[in-house]
């Protein structure tokens, strides 16, 4: 057994048994060991914040939603503030708005030279997302109801950002592996948060894909411009944040002392 996977067994039965201690539910706790498995040993500031992350509430049974939010309670408000608190000064905001764009090689890039050439193993990135690249957000089955191909491009048959690639079963001990974990080979989302990085979801981004949808006449169930946008909401991926608008929450990060990028 590799030091690395050894480690993992260890976080993860000591993230149960702080379950126990805490009252809380052992899926979450399992959730939050795996969610922080691929962040440095000596990155724990950046390991707490996963693992608050993961145990952070997200809503995710709207029935309708407004144009504008207004209210704490209508976006992840505690997991928010729990980015935009990140006290480490190593910290970077992605501005991603193309799904097509080389949005997540460049975090990955980033994350990687951070590490190991600049040694800064709490380095956290958070992706502002938006436009077309907000819709690797959505889960598959959402995809599959509202054939969101259209809104994504004929390149995106299905949310391939999602799924694992090949690299992800690589010797994640070995970060000089050109095919490895931390190489092209695997570039996905899962990839990404397993390595603390933070995809911020944009309320305004849902609410116009849901308006494109209702003009595409691709809503099966003649839903409400405000009940659509409730159903898109509903199925975020997990761990995704809510945001009430990625450029609007932007700001908040720059005065927390997040680097813009773009």
């Amino acid at each position: 057994m590799t030091d690395l996977k050894r480690r993992h067994i260890i976080q993860a039965a000591g993230a149960v048994a702080a379950a126990g201690m805490l009252g809380l539910p052992e899926a979450a706790a399992a959730k939050a060991a795996d969610v922080a498995s691929e962040i440095p040993a000596d990155g724990r500031p950046l390991k707490d914040l996963a693992e608050a992350l993961a145990k952070a509430p997200r809503r995710r049974d709207f029935k309708t939603v407004p144009m504008i939010l207004t209210k704490p309670s209508e976006w992840d408000d505690e997991a928010l503030r729990l980015v935009v608190d990140y006290k480490s000064p190593h910290k970077q905001a992605w501005d991603n708005t193309v799904i097509g764009g080389p949005w997540l090689n460049l975090m990955r890039n980033s994350l990687n030279a951070q590490i190991w050439s600049f040694r800064h193993p709490d380095f956290l990135v958070v992706s502002a997302t938006h436009g077309s690249a907000h819709l690797a957000l959505l889960d598959q089955s959402i995809w599959d109801k509202y054939q969101l191909t259209r809104l994504a491009g004929d390149k995106f048959k299905t949310n391939t950002l999602i799924v694992d690639a090949k690299g992800a079963t690589a010797d994640a001990e070995d970060f000089e592996n050109a095919d490895g974990v931390y190489s092209p080979a695997n570039n996905s989302i899962p990839a990404l948060i397993k390595r603390g990085v933070v995809f911020l979801s944009c309320h305004n981004a849902i609410w116009e894909e849901a308006a494109a949808l209702i003009k595409a006449d691709a809503n099966p169930d003649k839903l409400t411009h405000d009940q659509l946008a409730a159903e898109l909401t509903n199925h975020l991926l997990p761990g995704v944040v809510l945001t009430p608008g990625a450029v609007g929450t932007l700001p908040e990060l720059q005065r927390a002392g997040f680097a813009y990028a773009a």
